[in-house]
């Protein structure tokens, strides 16, 4: 169980909220959105209304006793530049910055974020993949020239042991699970 804080409740805050709320970590939320707060209560260990850019609202959350801080604000680079820039300057152990594009990511970086997702990019790269092959049933990118797939396994590979498909050879693949 990890101590989170959540900055930003749009619709990816909020997902990612009530997921990680079933994941049984302890969670707090901010947005300046008094409504959005409220869908959230029952998935959250506290809720605050505030706008992150002002650092006097940063330092009353105490950002250096969670594990974690995610600035998902997505819409205003320059609200998340800066709140990702404060909690660096307030201590926070880990940040996690969301992006819409490779420049702001690159900003982020530079400014305190340890971490830095783009999640629409992502979900529509997964989703490419697996809805452009029928025997792709998950995908995780893990770097350039390399990624991890979950397949059915050809009508020829049944009962027959890894080593003997000698799949390292054959194919240059290596099966992990």
């Amino acid at each position: 169980m990890k101590s989170i804080l959540i900055i930003g409740l749009g619709r990816f805050g909020t997902h990612l909220c009530m997921n990680l709320s079933k994941l049984d970590n302890e969670i707090m939320i901010v947005d300046e959105c008094e409504e959005r707060l409220e869908d959230l209560l029952p998935y959250v260990t506290s809720a605050k209304i505030g706008d992150c850019t002002n650092i006097k609202v940063l330092e009353s959350l105490g950002v250096s006793n969670f594990d974690l801080c995610i600035v998902c604000i997505g819409n205003n680079f320059q609200n998340s530049l800066e709140v990702t820039s404060l909690l660096k300057d307030l201590g926070a152990k880990h940040i996690v910055s969301k992006a819409n594009r490779d420049i702001h990511a690159k900003f982020l970086l530079r400014n305190g974020a340890d971490e830095v997702i783009f999640p629409d990019r992502d979900i529509a790269e997964k989703l490419a993949v697996s809805l452009s092959a029928d025997e792709v049933f998950d995908y995780i990118n893990l770097a350039d020239g390399y990624s991890i797939y979950e397949i059915a396994p050809l009508a020829e590979w049944i009962g027959k042991s890894a080593r003997s498909l000698n799949f390292r050879t054959k194919y240059n693949l290596s099966i992990i699970g």
